[in-house]
């Protein structure tokens, strides 16, 4: 589902901001020092998991001072939509992860569902292990799974877009982090 330019920027301009980019780029740099603590000397294998992933990944590696190798996965469940379904595999990762210290990075940890899968199929290659970096963790009771291991901002259950989740396709590139009003979920 794909909306026009035109409903983009209305959606946009009745969204409600809730956090601006200087509190999310603030979010990045105490992920990255967590993370630097955690794993800066283990050359883990970063993945982005795309397509919502793609800016925060930029964003977190760039602050990461140490080596690493970088590969990426698309796996979805929502396609454009609003709303989660089955789990689409569309591009798996590159790099062994037999051995490997894995760091997934993604936008949202909302319910859960595709960052388990994602995690349960880095085991099944034998990672020696993996951890999840993501931008937003949505806070309500439905998680399926386990909270991610470094989280940049807790964010209010509501249909979010910007830095890199979208909008029926759109508005990944928001300046922060945006819910999207009433009339246009």
């Amino acid at each position: 589902m794909s909306i026009s330019f035109e409903e983009a920027q209305a959606v946009l301009a009745r969204a409600d901001c809730l956090h601006t980019a200087a509190e999310v780029d603030a979010a990045f740099d105490q992920m990255a020092t967590s993370i630097t603590q955690q794993i800066g000397e283990r050359e883990p294998l970063v993945i982005c998991v795309m397509q919502g992933g793609l800016i925060p990944t930029g964003l977190l590696l760039s602050r990461l001072g140490f080596p690493l190798q970088i590969d990426y996965l698309h796996a979805s469940r929502y396609g454009g939509k609003t709303r989660g379904g089955e789990l689409d595999w569309q591009v798996l990762p590159h790099h062994e992860l037999k051995g490997r210290v894995v760091l997934l990075v993604d936008d949202i940890h909302d319910e859960g569902v595709t960052l388990s899968a994602i995690i349960d199929y880095c085991k099944q290659h034998g990672a020696a292990e993996v951890l999840s970096a993501v931008l937003i963790n949505k806070q309500h009771e439905r998680k399926a799974a386990s909270p991610a291991d470094f989280v940049g901002l807790d964010v209010v259950d509501r249909y979010l877009f910007g830095y890199g989740m979208d909008y029926k396709g759109h508005l990944r590139n928001a300046p922060g982090i945006y819910a999207v009003c009433s009339e246009d979920e």
